[in-house]
């Protein structure tokens, strides 16, 4: 079985290219647009991994994280924050809530995809 990401972003383009990227690296994808979607959507088969964006309607990503974190259904699940929030602060906070890592947009495609392959495996030992 594929591992499977959730893509969980507001930005429409930004959903396009993740999904397209993640989905030719091999990856399951689905696709969550605010954090209570994201969560229904975990609720509904955990993924692997989720590429969490900060900024989202309702409850924002640093949230989530925390949400995802405290339920132990999930514990397996890594959490890679992808944001426009670029201070060491921000980065500081999204790891202490539980993230994974932590990458700011813009990203490179190519490290991206590595890192999540990074993750899932680490997730898998």
């Amino acid at each position: 079985m594929k591992p499977s990401v959730l893509v969980v972003d507001d930005e429409p383009n930004i959903v396009l290219s993740l999904e397209f990227l993640m989905a030719q690296a091999g990856f399951d994808v689905r696709i969550a647009s605010d954090g209570d979607a994201a969560l229904k959507a975990l609720s509904e088969r955990a993924p692997d991994l989720v590429l969490l964006d900060v900024m989202l309607p309702g409850r924002n990503g640093y949230e989530l994280c925390q949400t995802i974190r405290a339920n132990p259904d999930w514990k397996d699940v890594r959490i890679l924050m992808l944001t426009a929030k670029s201070r060491e602060v921000e980065r500081e906070k999204g790891l202490a809530l539980g993230a994974d890592d932590y990458i700011t947009k813009p990203f490179s495609t190519r490290e991206l995809v590595e890192q999540v392959k990074r993750l899932l495996a680490k997730g898998r030992n």
